[in-house]
């Protein structure tokens, strides 16, 4: 059995224009293996955050549903972290006490001294020492977001969701913050799901990346293997034959809304969505 199992999932919200429901995305059916960093993208209003969220247990599924080791996920649990885009920090909170939040919801038993050690831990490990005071409007966007970096990895969760989490963060601090992602999730090996926009940052980051057609009526056209060895370095990346074949393959498809032509390497025939099994 998979670790996290998205088992033909359908969603329908009602419709702005009228009675009835608007379908957007159907049967989407794939698997992530325990520590693996699969990554989703795809066109505005295909349902990337949407599908995010229900994986939260933030969204209900109107079709299909999602599998986590074993158990279905119904509502939302400590096991599985978010970090959105917007931050999502509590304002009146400091960063240490943000992240303290969260420790004591994973870890009710523990003594304040174990706590307070834990915490700390993580606010070193994503270069925040000495703004353990501050509250997130003294903080920049990017340190703001290496904030919910660390309390999501402070839980150690079973899954850790990322929707867009650099969307609003500019490119030399979004690399800095990768690379901290990066580190964290070498270490722990969590399984991360993620959505994205970003090509570039989906083949750096990701295990496997699944691609989605348009919405409404979404589907999964194909999930890719990103077969680049690591640690990958941005520098370098660019000049990979190997990523520059996978890259362009993705941005054709973005292009055409569907699958990338045959015989690029990657993919299937466009015939009928692929449910992928994990390496």
């Amino acid at each position: 059995m998979a670790f996290l199992e998205i088992d033909h999932v359908t969603k329908h919200f009602p419709s702005h224009d009228g009675p009835g429901e608007v379908c957007v995305f159907r049967e989407v059916a794939f698997s992530i293996a325990q520590g693996e960093f699969v990554t989703m993208v795809g066109h505005s209003g295909c349902g990337k955050s949407t599908l995010l969220n229900i994986i939260a247990g933030l969204e209900r599924a109107s079709g299909g549903g999602v599998v986590l080791e074993g158990r279905e996920v119904t509502q939302p649990g400590i096991d599985r972290m978010v970090v959105f885009q917007n931050f999502s920090l509590m304002p009146w909170m400091t960063v240490f006490e943000n992240i303290r939040l969260a420790v004591r919801a994973a870890y009710p038993s523990w003594d304040r001294r174990r706590i307070v050690a834990h915490v700390q831990r993580y606010v070193d490990m994503v270069g925040l020492a000495g703004a353990e005071r501050k509250r997130p409007a003294a903080l920049s966007g990017g340190m703001r977001q290496r904030v919910g970096l660390a309390r999501a990895f402070s839980t150690a969760p079973k899954v850790l969701l990322l929707d867009e989490p650099f969307a609003q963060i500019d490119a030399l601090t979004r690399g800095l913050i990768q690379d901290e992602l990066i580190r964290m999730w070498t270490a722990g090996r969590n399984t991360v799901f993620m959505v994205t926009h970003d090509v570039d940052e989906a083949i750096l980051l990701s295990d496997r990346i699944a691609l989605m057609t348009r919405g409404p009526e979404a589907r999964l056209a194909e999930i890719v293997d990103v077969d680049i060895p690591r640690p990958r370095v941005r520098a370098a990346l660019v000049e990979d034959p190997d990523y520059l074949r996978l890259r362009a393959h993705i941005l054709r498809f973005l292009v055409e809304g569907t699958r990338a032509a045959a015989g690029d390497g990657y993919g299937a025939p466009a015939t009928a969505p692929l449910a992928a099994t994990p390496r």
